[in-house]
């Protein structure tokens, strides 16, 4: 089968890393690999219809872009990413109910028992996005999710490996849809690590992650003030990570995203410098600006209740302190670098400064990816257009190139087809013997734009 390949061994091996956009990347290549086959009860052989490409996958490839304390949990080993999928059920080994041709979604965590290990204090207690053997190999898997471990393999492939326990059906569901059911997860854990506590929450950030997290609140918290931060960086600082020198997400048209954005549930878009956001936020909520001694940033003496960061780079977390009222929330969505933290606005306000990396089994018991699987089978659930860009493995270069870019070259989430949805395009195409309407963001590939469709 055909597999989108990362091997850091090159790199290393003969100074091979890659310059793709003014940025090293680990050797990446479409090659043909060995199909792995169940290897044990309740394994089952995934074909993807749609895999995702989101900020973890693009941290795998991009060279030196982990801070050093999380290469605990890599073993530099060839790897297939993807941990978004959306796909069907080819080969079932023994099951209890995953059977071949299931349209299923993958929840991507590996936990000891996956892995063939006797179970962690955490696994037990079924909190198993935080297993204590995240970075633990064992008789079956290594690694603590697919795509990122060398037995199971990834969605960036013609096929992976996943334990029916990482199976929710998707029966009801597009694959435009399910292929969100991971990132949707998250951004539901991540509004479940607020314990509300006011009416006026902020969401930093445009991408997919965003968006999601604005839809979830809306849909918990239907009198819920949401008010989105497009950009809250420096106006001369490159976006953090991405491979583009110019700050290209300063110089496009938001008018479309804040239309999109307002549609989730977003109550107001604004984009703007730091302490024009606090001055704004000051008229919103009443609040006076602080501004200390020194000069300086100031502080809200009464600003919002909570903020969602899905930047979590120093600019966005240093606003976020600054625009949170006394005993406010941050739950930090994107992954920070190591960085300098004003700890005094944080003592001195008893704020709370939360994680949410993962999803699993929520505080009220349910899982949260039971709940997002109703959510997406629900059309009043308003996420069909965060897909914008789909393209085949081969075309990889040209996605990452687009997901790198983000809103700045109009994507929102991109994905890679997988041989289901191929098969699925070619069955239409028999059946209707008509050419589909051309849909430029949700079907852009690189082959349709050389071939001038």
């Amino acid at each position: 089968m055909k597999a989108l390949v990362v091997d850091p061994a090159l790199a290393h091996a003969g100074g091979r890393r890659q310059r793709r956009a003014g940025a090293d990347v680990l050797p990446l290549d479409v090659r043909e690999v060995v199909t792995p086959t169940p290897p044990a009860p309740g394994w089952v052989l995934v074909r993807p219809a749609l895999a995702g490409i989101c900020a973890r996958d693009l941290d795998l490839i991009l060279a030196d872009r982990v801070p050093d304390v999380l290469t605990a949990y890599r073993d530099g080993a060839v790897v297939v990413p993807g941990h978004e999928v959306v796909g069907v059920v080819e080969q079932a080994s023994p099951t209890r109910w995953a059977k071949e041709g299931s349209r299923v979604l993958v929840e991507p965590t590996l936990r000891c028992a996956h892995k063939g290990l006797p179970e962690c204090r955490r696994c037990r207690a079924g909190d198993t996005h935080l297993c204590e053997n995240a970075d633990r190999a064992g008789a079956l898997c290594s690694g603590p999710s697919v795509g990122s471990s060398v037995e199971a393999g990834g969605g960036w492939s013609e096929g992976l490996l996943v334990h029916e326990d990482m199976l929710v059906p998707a029966e009801g569901i597009s694959d435009q849809r399910g292929v969100l059911a991971e990132p949707a997860a998250s951004a539901l854990h991540a509004v479940l690590r607020w314990f509300r506590r006011g009416d006026c929450a902020v969401v930093i950030g445009a991408g997919a992650q965003s968006r999601l997290i604005v839809a979830t609140l809306r849909r918990m918290y239907s009198d819920l003030d949401i008010t989105v931060l497009y950009d809250a960086r420096s106006m001369t600082r490159p976006r953090r990570g991405r491979r583009f020198r110019q700050p290209l997400h300063l110089q496009h048209d938001i008018g479309p995203d804040v239309v999109a954005i307002r549609a989730l549930g977003a109550s107001r878009v604004w984009r703007g410098p730091a302490e024009e956001l606090l001055l704004r936020t000051a008229d919103l909520t009443g609040s006076r600006l602080m501004r200390p001694k020194s000069g300086g940033t100031p502080v809200l003496d009464g600003g919002v209740d909570v903020i969602f960061d899905c930047r979590a780079d120093p600019t966005s977390v240093d606003l976020s302190l600054r625009l949170l009222r006394a005993g406010g929330t941050l739950v930090l969505c994107g992954r920070p670098d190591r960085q300098a933290v004003e700890w005094p606005l944080v003592w001195s306000r008893e704020l709370t400064v939360t994680g949410a990396a993962r999803y699993g089994k929520e505080p009220s018991g349910h899982r949260t990816f039971a709940v997002v699987r109703e959510w997406l089978a629900d059309p009043a659930f308003p996420v069909d257009g965060i897909v914008t860009h789909r393209f085949p493995l081969e075309d990889f270069d040209t996605a990452l190139e687009t997901a790198t870019a983000g809103v700045s070259a109009g994507a929102v989430k991109v994905v890679f087809e997988g041989p289901v949805a191929a098969m699925r395009t070619r069955m239409d195409e028999a059946a209707t013997h008509v050419e589909p309407l051309e849909e430029p963001l949700l079907h852009a590939t690189a082959a349709r734009a050389r071939n001038g469709r």
